[in-house]
């Protein structure tokens, strides 16, 4: 009994990963229509802002995603080899997306510039590319821990 308690634990564990991660996720999703509503962009106070507040939230999903998805994995909290196996198949595509995030956050935090919005649209259509992919990814390892097969 002790055994099954604690497998219910750690899977309940996950699936509270697992909503935090969506909820990042769909947050960011958010921002982005709104901000790719604002076509053609120039660099007035609320586009700024709206900017600045995109990718602090693009930040977050990405961080919410290591956190709460990919290090409960990695430090081997999860035990079900197929999971193990699609979160491998995936986290390279993964990592490779997160460094195309930063570099947009990078470019465009508007901490510290925002003054050249020039590159803006074509930057963003190809993060939202980049993200569907990543979606797509999260998804077959949040789908895997939800019913414990591929």
């Amino acid at each position: 009994m002790v055994v099954g308690t604690k497998i219910q634990e750690r899977r309940g564990s996950s699936h509270s990963n697992i909503e935090t991660l969506v909820s990042s996720r769909t947050g960011t999703l958010s921002l982005y229509s709104q901000l790719a509503s604002k076509t053609p962009f120039n660099s007035d106070k609320p586009t700024q802002k709206l900017l600045q507040e995109f990718c602090e939230s693009l930040i977050d999903y990405t961080a919410s995603a290591h956190f709460q998805l990919y290090r409960h994995i990695d430090e081997k909290m999860e035990r079900r080899q197929n999971v193990q196996n699609i979160a491998q198949d995936v986290y390279p595509g993964i990592a490779s997306i997160t460094q195309k995030i930063l570099d947009f956050n990078d470019k465009y935090d508007c901490q510290d510039h925002c003054n050249n919005l020039g590159a803006l649209e074509g930057d963003l259509s190809m993060l939202g590319e980049i993200l569907a992919d990543r979606i797509e990814m999260e998804d077959k390892v949040i789908h895997a821990l939800k019913v414990g097969r591929a």
